[in-house]
């Protein structure tokens, strides 16, 4: 597939001026470059979950430190023992291991590591405040070993260690992917008003003011942020979006990671076993795709019963993750009477990602309409465009502009029929399909996560500068 028209060649030349790579309020605007340090900062990574884990802060997490580690920068991470999602990994029990990955430092502090699928409030209390508590330890024991903290949200709880980074006078900057607290809220998680909510917003605003920068990946985070918490936040807020590594995910890529799965794929639907062929992108059937998490936020339900009402009705919908969800969506399909050609491959290795994208002829990012979730801009969705696969959105606010922006898919309501008939839309039209991966593929280009940690390397080096004015930089 070619990528050789002005829009391609446009974007590229305005990388360094995109709106989402710039800073908010009356900060001048920096190019991007590449920010090498004459010492090597160490920066310690604070974040929840990481690499072997599945999912899109994990993989963003681990390429930006890479990248970073490229630019001269020594990253160090401090993350859990893997255990997500719950029950894919054995539990493990020593205080703490380290290890290399591609050249980082990673440290895995223990905490409580679910262990079945949805855990309850109580497990993931102790799973989240634990490694709080043992990676503030970490940072005072380890005090002279590190020069700057980035703490990595969410959970809100990431904000502890960095509430004492601050405290032992190191920089630190909050980086803010999701807004916790809403989605909690528009979820059913916690209750709206209730002495949860009061607290836990509370405390992220003494976090929020406390750092010295923040990193948001959307406009609309940033906005949220302003409106809840304070306008002077404005001053220090930085949209840094989210990537996608377009050297792994590239169109036309070989389809042998769906020999992985094998040709017939089985799942077990409330005991009985299902066998699901997987086929060739353009070959019959067609196979429409979803990767990432299967949790609450998704509207995957939405998706299951679109497929009883499409024109294709012989369509795979191959669904690649796991999460809380799981369960619930395996017994949906059989209710609905789509099990058959409903494909739970659970996790897969992220090198077979690209390949099953690939191997699918539509890709699906579906979340849940709220205006709670306007902000979210979900990871796959870089990744799609970036295969050259063109995508079905759902939801409101920031989604449904990317994918009118990028001119990469189209947009539907959470409406089952309605979903049907925008895949029926691009399956009946190859030009459209067509049309639409090669925009999209020319949009996302300016992405890079090489190009996305260069801007967090800039950002570093500065705020390194403002602390150490006498420390020089090449």
């Amino acid at each position: 597939m070619v990528f050789d028209h002005p829009r391609y060649h446009r974007h590229l030349r305005e990388v360094s001026a995109h709106p989402l790579c710039r800073p908010v309020g009356d900060q001048p605007h920096r190019p991007f470059s590449v920010a090498m340090t004459e010492d090597g900062t160490r920066v310690v990574f604070v974040s929840q979950r990481f690499t072997p884990e599945k999912g899109g802060n994990a993989s963003r997490i681990h390429d930006t430190v890479t990248h970073l580690n490229q630019q001269g920068f020594e990253p160090i991470v401090l993350s859990p023992p893997p255990c997500y999602p719950p029950g894919e990994f054995d539990t493990r029990w020593e205080r703490s291991t380290t290890d290399t990955v591609d050249g980082t430092t990673v440290h895995r502090l223990w905490t409580w590591q679910p262990s079945v699928e949805n855990p309850g409030m109580l497990h993931r209390l102790a799973y989240y405040l634990l490694f709080g508590i043992h990676t503030m330890i970490w940072l005072l024991w380890n005090v002279r070993q590190y020069d700057m903290v980035v703490t990595s949200t969410p959970p809100i709880s990431t904000g502890s260690p960095g509430l004492l980074a601050a405290a032992l006078g190191k920089p630190w900057i909050v980086d803010v992917r999701d807004l916790w607290i809403d989605a909690a809220v528009s979820l059913g998680y916690i209750e709206k008003g209730g002495l949860a909510e009061r607290i836990s917003r509370r405390f992220q605003r003494r976090v929020l003011h406390a750092a010295d920068r923040i990193t948001v990946t959307t406009e609309g985070i940033s906005e949220s942020i302003q409106e809840t918490y304070g306008q002077s936040l404005g001053e220090k807020i930085v949209v840094i979006p989210n990537g996608v590594d377009i050297n792994r995910f590239q169109p036309d890529t070989s389809s042998t990671a769906a020999e992985t799965i094998d040709n017939t794929t089985q799942h077990k639907t409330q005991g009985s076993t299902t066998a699901v062929m997987t086929n060739k992108a353009g070959q019959s059937p067609p196979v429409v795709i979803y990767t990432g998490n299967l949790g609450t936020a998704q509207d995957l339900e939405s998706c299951i019963r679109a497929l009883s009402h499409l024109s294709h009705d012989d369509t795979v919908f191959r669904i690649v993750g796991s999460g809380d969800r799981k369960s619930a969506l395996e017994t949906l399909a059989t209710e609905y009477g789509v099990a058959d050609r409903v494909e739970f491959t659970g996790l897969v290795e992220r090198d077979a990602v690209p390949e099953l994208m690939a191997d699918a002829d539509i890709g699906l990012a579906p979340l849940k309409s709220s205006n709670e979730l306007a902000y979210a801009m979900p990871t796959k969705l870089y990744e799609y465009l970036a295969c050259g696969l063109p995508v079905v959105t759902t939801g409101c606010g920031e989604i449904e502009r990317f994918v009118d922006t990028s001119g990469g898919g189209v947009h539907a309501a959470n409406d089952p029929k309605q979903i049907a008939e925008r895949i029926d839309e691009l399956l009946d039209d190859p030009e459209k399909r067509q049309h639409a991966a090669t925009e999209g593929r020319a949009y996302v280009e300016q992405f890079d996560r090489g190009v996305i940690a260069n801007r967090l390397g800039d950002e570093l080096t500065q705020l390194s500068n403002s602390h150490n004015p006498h420390k020089c930089n090449i």
